[in-house]
């Protein structure tokens, strides 16, 4: 049986990523299984936000190879408004914060 166990050593990959959601909004998460979360959210498992307003499609997303960078961007974009988050999509807003 294979343990679950959070090996510290391990290098995990963390993803800050960008749904667009049936009303038009955009919501902002952080993972490290970026599959089995956005099937999370299509399912209404993801989050109360998402489950509310479901999602139409992941829109945008960012790797990140240490995850108290990745919490902080997550929090940044988290922070924006929805317009700034469509320029950020849209790649008219730099990924250089």
């Amino acid at each position: 049986m294979e343990s679950r166990r959070y090996n510290k050593n391990k290098k995990w990959k963390w993803y800050v990523y960008i749904l667009e959601c049936k009303n038009n909004t955009y919501y902002t998460g952080l993972t490290w299984k970026p599959g089995l979360r956005y099937d999370q959210h299509l399912s209404g498992l993801g989050g109360r936000y998402t489950k509310k307003y479901k999602v139409k499609r992941l829109v945008y997303s960012e790797g990140f190879e240490n995850l108290e960078l990745a919490r902080k961007r997550e929090i940044q974009i988290k922070n924006w408004s929805q317009e700034k988050k469509k320029k950020l999509i849209e790649g008219i807003w730099s990924k250089e914060w």
